[in-house]
C-alpha cells in the first residue's frame, strides 16, 4: 500500500505507487508509529526540493520524527506546488535559481528565508492552493510553467500543454481557455530569467 506522500502541481499529497524524479518536504507533518499524515500540511514556509539520492545516505521514509519525506513528479511539479531547490543537496541548482529569481524579479542579494517567504504568499490563500492569472497567454509561458483548469493541470513545453498524471505527462488537445497559473509568479519570473527546471522524460518525449 503506497504512503501519502506524493505531491501533485496544486500542492495536494496523496497515495501513488509512482514517485518520480525529486524528493523534498515542508517540515514535519506526519506521524512515524503510523506512517500518516497530520492534518496539517506544511510546518515550516521553507518547502523545498531535494535529490532522491545524496552521499549514499539512506532515510526511511515517514520512519522518524523528522521531516517528512514527499516526492514530485519534476521539479515543474515541485515549483507548481510552491517548493524550490535545496541549498545543500542541490547547492549549484539553487545558486543557479536564486540568481534567475534575481534577474526576473529584480533584486538582488535576496537570501533563502526571503524567498521562501515570498512564495508563501503566492501558494497560498487562507490555507488553499492560489490560483494566478495568466500574465501572458499560455503559448507564451516558459517552458515548465504548470496552469490549472478544472480538475486537470497542465505543464507548458516549448508552448504546447501536456496533461499532468503522477505517472507522467500526455498530449492533450483541449482549449485552456479558462486556466489558471499554479507556478508562483516569482518562480516564473525565475524560469522566464533562464532557469531551466528538470522535466520528467514524458515532457519531451
Amino acid at each position: 500500500m503506497p504512503l501519502q506522500n506524493r505531491v501533485t502541481p496544486t500542492g495536494d499529497i496523496i497515495a501513488t505507487p509512482h514517485r518520480g524524479l525529486f524528493t523534498g518536504n515542508r517540515g514535519i507533518i506526519h506521524d512515524p508509529a503510523t506512517k500518516t499524515l497530520l492534518n496539517k500540511r506544511w510546518s515550516t514556509p521553507a518547502w523545498i526540493t531535494c535529490l532522491c539520492e545524496f552521499r549514499g545516505w539512506r532515510r526511511p521514509v515517514m520512519a522518524r520524527r523528522s521531516w517528512t519525506e514527499l516526492f514530485f513528479l519534476d521539479e515543474a511539479t515541485a515549483f507548481a506546488a510552491g517548493h524550490r531547490p535545496c541549498f545543500f543537496c542541490r547547492r549549484e541548482d539553487a545558486k543557479r535559481f536564486r540568481a534567475a529569481w534575481e534577474k526576473g524579479n529584480g533584486v538582488s542579494g535576496i537570501s533563502a528565508k526571503a524567498m521562501d517567504a515570498v512564495l508563501h504568499g503566492e501558494r497560498l490563500d487562507r490555507g488553499q492552493k492560489r490560483l494566478h492569472a495568466l500574465p501572458m497567454p499560455s503559448a507564451e509561458l516558459p517552458d515548465g510553467a504548470m496552469l490549472q483548469q478544472g480538475e486537470e493541470s497542465f505543464l507548458i513545453v516549448r508552448g504546447k500543454a501536456l496533461l499532468w498524471s503522477p505517472a507522467g505527462y500526455a498530449v492533450d488537445d483541449r482549449k485552456l481557455t479558462e486556466a489558471k497559473l499554479l507556478t508562483p509568479p516569482s518562480a516564473l519570473r525565475a524560469l522566464a530569467a533562464g532557469y531551466q527546471p528538470v522535466l520528467h522524460p514524458t515532457a519531451t518525449a
